[in-house]
């Protein structure tokens, strides 16, 4: 499975460049969270626009992503969901779990605010 990564300062975007998100392209994007988070990136959007459905892995795979910001105090947000993928998020019961943005300006307004926050608290 193949998909894009934008970095920015603050934040990366990761994109599956896939209609489907099954196990296998799960363990992909892992591995690619484990990078993200051990090169010092806090903060993780994946969005999903390419991506029609998915397996139970495939969604599940957001829970390490979503550990790892979260251990260092940053986001993992998910956008470009549509209808199928945001009723397999309630099917799954994680629909409160995981962060969730109607586009990636709107990911990066939340990060953001996040980073405010955190500098204001001196973290």
């Amino acid at each position: 499975m193949k998909f894009t990564v934008d970095k920015h300062e603050r934040y990366v975007v990761i994109e599956p460049l896939t209609d489907f998100l099954n196990g296998e392209a799960a363990a992909k994007l892992k591995g690619e969270f484990m990078l993200r988070h051990t090169g010092g990136q806090r903060n993780i959007v994946l969005n999903l626009c390419q991506v029609q459905d998915a397996d139970e892995d495939g969604i599940r795979m957001g829970l390490l992503a979503r550990r790892l910001c979260k251990a260092s105090g940053g986001l993992f947000i998910l956008t470009g969901l549509n209808k199928k993928l945001i009723d397999l998020l309630k099917i799954t019961n994680l629909e409160g779990y995981f962060k969730v943005a109607e586009s990636v300006s709107n990911a990066e307004d939340m990060i953001f605010g996040n980073e405010i926050r955190l500098d204001l608290r001196g973290e």
